[in-house]
């Protein structure tokens, strides 16, 4: 009985860890987001980005496929300029599971009196701001924000992409409640 307690209790903490995409944006309320139909991305930012190009060329192609949906072309002369920017950190969890003395579920002498057990685990977090700029004006419009559990898989890695750009995405352009 005691191990299932505690198994529950590591696969709670477990699953608490392995949260969803944290989103997030930010916009100016005088901006015209209605006028904006074309876009490219900002090369000279871009090419800055301290990541893999192959997960340079994921996140610009989920860009693309995002914009594309909501009717969007990529141009020569465009109305908004995307940059992109990342960053990520290690994040360490460290959760103590105290069992005690008496009643309870059952009553008696209990092995970890004396401290229970410990579970450290690591991630590590990514953050992926996606930046709109009026390509006229060369002033910020839009950024968009998504914080979320990176992967080491290869396979997942694109769909992990796909969801953190459609995730943030999702809230471009604002709406005008938002307004």
């Amino acid at each position: 009985m005691k191990a299932i307690k505690l198994l529950t209790v590591f696969l709670l903490f477990a699953v608490a860890s392995c949260s969803s995409i944290k989103v997030y944006s930010d916009f100016d309320k005088n901006a015209d987001f209605s006028q904006y139909r074309t876009y490219a991305f900002h090369k000279r930012g871009i090419d800055r980005l301290e990541i893999s190009e192959l997960d340079k060329k994921r996140i610009l192609h989920a860009i693309d496929f995002e914009l594309s949906k909501k009717g969007m072309t990529k141009s020569e002369n465009p109305d908004l300029l995307i940059n992109i920017l990342t960053k990520e950190r290690e994040r360490v969890d460290v959760n103590q599971y105290n069992a005690g003395w008496g009643y309870g579920w059952r009553y008696g002498w209990n092995p970890y009196l004396w401290g229970g057990q410990t579970y450290v685990s690591t991630s590590t977090e990514g953050t992926l701001y996606i930046d709109l700029i009026d390509a006229r004006k060369k002033e910020l419009v839009w950024q968009g924000e998504g914080v979320g559990y990176l992967t080491e898989n290869r396979d997942k890695k694109e769909q992990q992409i796909n969801e953190f750009v459609a995730k943030i995405l999702e809230q471009f352009p604002p709406s005008a409640s938002n307004k």
